[in-house]
């Protein structure tokens, strides 16, 4: 186990900027050997990193948006996990210059989920088709990991009737991940006991000055504690965290290369990196206006290379898109290397009732997609990406190096591709209306058809008989 004492500061500022300087206006070779390097998915250092991340030539910048959206297709298909956040509270003990949830603001409506709210929300999302649940904590000393373990229980235990068909199906979360403040290593034990999969904790911005000068009050202005959040988590047994970027804070290019060390040093120390990474935007919120006047402005182009950089730089790591983007543009950065997305999101708790829906006054940030889920998966399938609910590996202990192992050898993409075509068809045969059930098998056909052997084209074809003839949850 690692002391404090030899993790701790482990971003080196001075290093990073000296990067960012030496990789400033390269030479075109050097800009393709790196591509080459990517190509083999083998991943890059943060130098190889920031070179692409100058990159400014229109013709250099398409090869790189083709390149990323090859190797992602390489380690895990054409696959797109889908997953929806689940806020249980919105109350908080932090002030921090950018959350519509910061302690405060007197305008927010505050509300913590009881066991029964949480079952509630929960059999909504069921009956819309979801699998997958990101379980959003606000970060309160009030609301203990004790608290967690009930609430991941109720998330859990919770179910539901398949609606619009004549069947007595019943549907339950089959993964809860956790989005919460960090803890020590003791607490993040009693969170691991509840089954939860991945851990993901945002350092918001590596730059410490701006860490220190944004987070105002509470637990959260101590950096160095949340730096360590995910090292403690790996030392307690949760072997899948999650790291992300707030993007407007700082200069985008430094906090990149900062998030990649934070990765490189997973990899040194628990020889295991980040299981995903998120690349949020500012978006405004009521009772911030740092939220509405980013201090630093991403374009959408910027952003673009950002997705795609971090999809060669960490090739194994799955690369969250949340719905604070527009639907437009999720689209375009769909194609960049993500392999996650959020859907039919809403950043309140209790909203997920229509009367609740988006309120302005209770919810995080404001919402950029707001199609609801039949929609994103439509739009998935006529894009050529199969939706993907899959939780197979968490239950057959495919998570944490084993994971990561088996994506580096470009083996996970086996598992993927007929785990998805599978969690697909139960989506159609129980949820979907009829242009996406038209669509969907369409797709499925086609997938069927170029999976590997004729052995598996067998297997998969029967258990997708099996499962319209009223199976579910069928996995390998």
């Amino acid at each position: 186990m690692c002391t404090k004492s030899e993790y701790d500061n482990f971003i080196n500022e001075s290093e990073i900027w000296q990067t960012i300087k030496n990789s400033q206006k390269r030479e075109k070779q050097e800009v393709r050997d790196i591509f080459q390097k990517a190509e083999t998915a083998s991943g890059l250092n943060i130098y190889e990193a920031s070179v692409l991340l100058n990159i400014d030539e229109i013709e250099l910048e398409a090869e790189l948006f083709e390149l990323a959206k090859r190797v992602k297709e390489k380690i895990y298909g054409n696959r797109i996990v889908i997953f929806v956040p689940l806020y249980i509270t919105n109350k908080c003990s932090n002030i921090c210059e950018y959350c519509g949830f910061r302690a405060d603001n007197k305008k927010l409506q505050r509300k913590t989920l009881d066991y029964t709210e949480i079952q509630e929300e929960v059999g909504i999302l069921l009956n819309q088709g979801h699998k997958r649940i990101l379980a959003v904590y606000g970060e309160t000393v009030h609301y203990t990991v004790d608290h967690m373990v009930e609430s991941i229980d109720a998330i859990y235990t919770a179910s539901s009737k398949a609606l619009n068909k004549d069947t007595n199906l019943c549907h339950q979360i089959r993964r809860v991940n956790v989005n919460a403040a960090p803890m020590s290593v003791n607490d993040f034990k009693k969170l691991q006991s509840s089954q939860i999969g991945t851990y993901q904790c945002f350092q918001e911005t590596y730059h410490k000055a701006t860490y220190e000068r944004v987070h105002i009050a509470g637990a959260k202005k101590d950096y160095f504690w949340r730096l360590n959040a995910l090292h403690r988590a790996q030392e307690a047994g949760i072997d899948d965290v999650a790291m992300g970027v707030l993007y407007g804070l700082f200069d985008p290019h430094f906090e990149t290369l900062a998030m990649l060390k934070h990765a490189e040093e997973l990899e040194r120390v628990f020889k295991v990196g980040p299981h995903t990474i998120s690349f949020p935007r500012l978006e405004p919120a009521s009772g911030s206006e740092m939220s509405k006047h980013p201090p630093y402005l991403i374009p959408d182009n910027l952003l673009k290379k950002i997705v795609a950089v971090l999809r060669l730089a960490v090739p194994y790591t799955g690369l969250i898109l949340s719905t604070r983007e527009t639907a437009e543009l999720r689209k375009e950065l769909i194609h960049l290397g993500v392999s996650q997305i959020s859907a039919g999101s809403k950043t309140s708790p209790g909203s997920y009732h229509e009367k609740d829906i988006n309120v302005p006054d209770s919810q995080q940030f404001t919402i950029g997609d707001e199609r609801p889920l039949d929609d994103v998966i439509y739009d998935l399938a006529t894009m050529d990406y199969i939706p993907s609910f899959c939780t197979a590996c968490y239950r057959l202990g495919r998570h944490g190096k084993s994971f990561m192992d088996m994506a580096k050898n470009l083996h996970i993409k086996s598992f993927c591709q007929p785990n998805a075509i599978l969690t697909f068809a139960e989506y159609i045969e129980d949820f979907s209306s009829d242009r996406t059930k038209k669509a969907g098998y369409i797709m499925i056909d086609k997938l069927v058809e170029n999976l590997g052997s004729i052995d598996i084209k067998n297997v998969v074809r029967k258990e997708l008989l099996e499962i319209k003839n009223g199976t579910r949850d069928l996995y390998h």
